[in-house]
């Protein structure tokens, strides 16, 4: 009966850090993403000079939009650093309240017309502070549920912070479809869009109430009491790369494709079905809406397969999908058949679920505890700056340069077979207890060999 009681309570107190991690997140990418689709309906409009080429100031909206990526490995290190000191939770708070002040101050700055090259210039600064935030708290939001999480179910709970992804774009295309929809075209680029930006600080201020209400898994605490007395258990970039540099580029390998493929289906897409499709706004905003209520369902159905059926030929079947969506997509998209391109994008979103849902326990394994914020915020996010951001920009320049989606198809197809050579060194880690992970590390600090404690997290 008492181990019942205890069983029910430690659930209760996971499902409340699943809350905590989410809640951040959800805001954090609600933000991001708001930004993302602006940069193609708005921002290219309103912030800089027309050229009389729709591609043009696109591909200079999507260069703002790159900035931010820029930003997040170094937010990335820096929170990572601090999280692994002090905890992820303190972290958590302070990126949560960095990202709504600078999404609110976009949703105030003047236009060009106003104050020319002055309004790209805040605007790329604010979006630096933004993409800095954002860059600190996808590592410690994962970690804070994968440390909490039992070893057999990790792949299933830490997907949960993956799912409030979509689920920030989801609310950040509702606020736009809404505007769209009942604003006229002048009304919503002269200041209806603002709206959304100024609507963060609603849930900035619910994320941060429920994240006072968790606190760090007892592998942290225990890890940081061991910092504190052992001197030469380092932590940070250097010591990660120091002791577990294969773990961080498989970790990077991995990431490329998967983030290259989201942008794709989700900003990329917008701009075709905007410039070579003609389709309005709000139709693009309603099959955007549908689809991303469908990949938040998804991710946490994913994430408890990879727990049953493992890390490594999941995120394989899911590369292999991504170089075939990359030929058929194009074809589908042009039918302009409204139903045929909302299954495209939820096809791609579909393939993106199968690499996505299992990153954060896959990361988490890589890596002991006393540098795991580090390591895992590391080779997610350096990787963003030449995958991620880039990716809308090479794309949309292959396709006004060529006037053809072949180009675009291959591009994804050769980010597919990147990642896959990153499967190809990705050692299956399903179930694996983390306090092992830090034994192993722990004897090899102690002058084990290294690559014992590297097998553990590989």
């Amino acid at each position: 009966m008492a181990s019942e009681t205890s069983s029910k309570a430690e659930r209760k107190g996971l499902r409340r850090v699943v809350a905590a991690s989410m809640a951040g997140t959800v805001v954090e990418w609600y933000e991001f993403f708001l930004y993302a689709t602006a940069a193609t309906l708005v921002f290219n409009k309103i912030f800089f000079p027309d050229t009389g080429n729709d591609l043009d100031n696109i591909i200079k909206a999507f260069l703002t939009y790159a900035v931010g990526f820029i930003a997040r490995p170094i937010g990335g290190i820096v929170f990572g650093h601090f999280g692994d000191k002090f905890g992820r939770k303190h972290l958590l708070q302070v990126a949560i309240v960095l990202v709504g002040a600078t999404t609110f101050l976009m949703g105030c700055l003047p236009t060009f017309d106003s104050i020319g090259y002055a309004a790209p210039i805040l605007l790329i600064v604010l979006r630096f502070a933004q993409g800095f935030a954002v860059g600190g708290e996808w590592g410690g939001a994962v970690l804070l549920v994968a440390e909490h999480a039992p070893n057999k179910e990790r792949g299933f709970w830490s997907s949960w912070p993956q799912a409030a992804v979509p689920v920030g774009n989801l609310l950040a295309t509702v606020v736009l479809l809404v505007l769209s929809a009942t604003l006229s075209e002048a009304a919503f680029l002269a200041w209806g869009w603002r709206i959304g930006f100024w609507l963060s600080v609603v849930i900035v201020v619910v994320g941060y109430y429920i994240r006072t209400r968790v606190s760090d898994a007892p592998i942290f605490k225990e890890a940081k009491a061991e910092l504190e007395q052992n001197a030469a258990a380092g932590y940070g970039v250097g010591e990660v790369f120091k002791r577990y540099p294969r773990g961080v580029f498989t970790a990077m390998g991995l990431r490329f494709g998967e983030n290259i493929m989201y942008y794709m289906v989700v900003t990329f897409s917008i701009t075709y079905m905007a410039t070579q499709l003609k389709m309005d706004t709000s139709t693009i905003l309603g099959l955007m809406l549908v689809a991303h209520v469908f990949h938040a369902i998804l991710v946490p159905i994913v994430g408890r397969f990879t727990d049953s059926r493992g890390r490594r030929p999941v995120y394989a079947t899911g590369v292999v999908l991504m170089a075939v969506w990359g030929v058929a997509a194009f074809p589908l998209f042009n039918t302009g058949n409204d139903a045929v391109i909302l299954a495209t994008i939820m096809l791609g979103l579909f393939v993106h679920g199968l690499m996505y849902a299992g990153q954060p326990a896959i990361m988490a394994e890589m890596f002991p505890t006393r540098m795991r914020y580090s390591g895992v915020s590391l080779g997610y996010q350096v990787t963003s700056i030449v995958a991620g951001s880039m990716a809308p920009i090479i794309a949309t320049f292959l396709l006004k340069v060529y006037g053809s989606w072949v180009p675009v198809a291959g591009y994804i197809v050769f980010a597919a077979a990147v990642t896959m050579v990153a499967v190809y060194f990705m050692k299956e880690t399903k179930g694996l207890d983390l306090g092992e992970i830090d034994e192993a590390d722990r004897l090899a600090l102690n002058g084990g060999a290294a690559s014992s404690a590297e097998m553990k997290m590989q």
